[in-house]
């Protein structure tokens, strides 16, 4: 089918004409957001709905001859069924019409330059490959990496958190670190970035909702840190916190998540030495919009685990508890590994889209990281624990 043109979609409320190129765009980028206004009954279901391209189809109409007076509605009728109809189109379509809108519309990107990061380790060698430290697959635009973000504690649309946490103050800032240990801790941020050498890490990044980067972060391994603070026996989780504070945070105001965010990972997940503590991404200091100052980066498991802002760090003998599981249990596990085999939610986890290409690519068991942290996970079945 051509790209070009008008495509209508045909549905018993209304008939809605879209450029088809537009069209494209919309399900290319934001399939799971029209999925979940389908599933909300916002959009019609495709199975309700006829698409045809060029003019509208043709409509029956009887000439003025043809019709019985007894077909002829009264005036007043006609008016209260025109208004009854227009008012359930009105609020059927509003919060659709505003989606498309947005989606056509995006708010100007925002690309500011960000302070180099000083005595970088950028891995160069076959065996950061080896070890999972780097992969050879082109790197995301800084643009779409900093404009295209899930961090509902400023916007729960993606292209406008970058404007949301524009001026977002990260300094001073502190990290806690506690619970099970033997030297509890807090850390001021300069302190945190003392602990390890800045290193890159070019890691794959995969979202639940079907879409996939490749970001160069700049941080240190978790273990660094869990180090310092030297656990003891009997802890077996690390659970993490977002910083609350709606006046620098506006959309904690709102009821769209139980806030603070929270995350969790297994003692042996988070010493593992893919995971780190990212402050920096493109050789420059973490972006407000993207986590800052400092976040949490498992490249094997869905982004969402990917904690931003973090100001609390506890080590704990019990599972803790995570914020998506908190509101979706069904669909968000604890470990939540990125698995092409699980339909983690209501659809296939089986391809992606790499943001800045044009098809699909087979997602990867543990986001192509198997080698590196399948042993973690040896005899589990991840059906049942995903």
């Amino acid at each position: 089918m051509s790209v070009t043109g008008f495509v209508f979609f045909t549905h018993a409320s209304c008939e809605l004409k879209l450029d088809r190129g537009k069209i494209a765009a919309i399900l290319i980028f934001e399939g799971y957001w029209f999925k979940r206004f389908v599933s909300r009954g916002i959009l019609p279901s495709l199975d309700d709905v006829s698409i045809h391209e060029g003019e509208p189809p043709n409509m029956l109409i009887k000439r003025a001859p043809d019709i019985k007076s007894s077909e002829v509605t009264d005036e007043q009728t006609y008016l209260n069924r025109r208004l009854f109809i227009r008012g359930a189109v009105l609020a059927g379509s509003v919060a659709a019409t505003g989606f498309i809108y947005r989606k056509l519309n995006p708010p100007t990107a925002v690309v500011e330059e960000r302070p180099k990061i000083a005595g970088l380790i950028t891995p160069t060698s076959d065996e950061s490959i080896a070890k999972g430290f780097k992969v050879s697959e082109t790197a995301t635009s800084f643009e779409d990496i900093t404009n295209y973000n899930n961090f509902y504690e400023f916007s729960t649309e993606k292209r406008s958190v970058a404007s949301e946490a524009r001026g977002f103050i990260t300094k001073p800032w502190t990290v806690e670190v506690g619970g099970l240990v033997n030297k509890p801790k807090t850390f001021d941020l300069d302190d945190l970035l003392k602990l390890a050498p800045p290193e890159e890490r070019i890691y794959r990044h995969r979202c639940v909702e079907g879409w996939s980067m490749v970001i160069p972060w700049v941080g240190f391994p978790l273990n660094a840190l869990l180090k310092q603070v030297d656990p003891l026996s009997t802890a077996k989780y690390v659970a993490f916190q977002t910083l609350l504070d709606p006046k620098r945070m506006p959309n904690q105001n709102t009821t769209v998540l139980d806030w603070p965010y929270v995350e969790g990972l297994r003692l042996d997940e988070a010493m593992h030495p893919l995971t780190i503590l990212a402050t920096g991404l493109y050789g420059g200091t973490l972006p407000p919009q993207d986590g800052a100052p400092i976040r949490l980066v498992v490249p094997w498991k869905y982004g969402y685990k990917g904690i931003k802002s973090i100001v609390k760090i506890s080590l704990v003998a019990n599972e803790p508890p995570t914020t998506w599981n908190i509101q979706v249990p069904e669909w968000y596990g604890f470990y939540s590994n990125v698995n092409p085999n699980v339909s983690q939610t209501r659809w296939s986890q089986a391809t992606e889209h790499r943001i800045g290409e044009y098809t699909s690519r087979p997602t990867l068991l543990f986001n192509g990281y198997a080698d590196q942290v399948g042993h973690l996970y040896q005899g589990m079945d991840l059906n049942v624990n995903y």
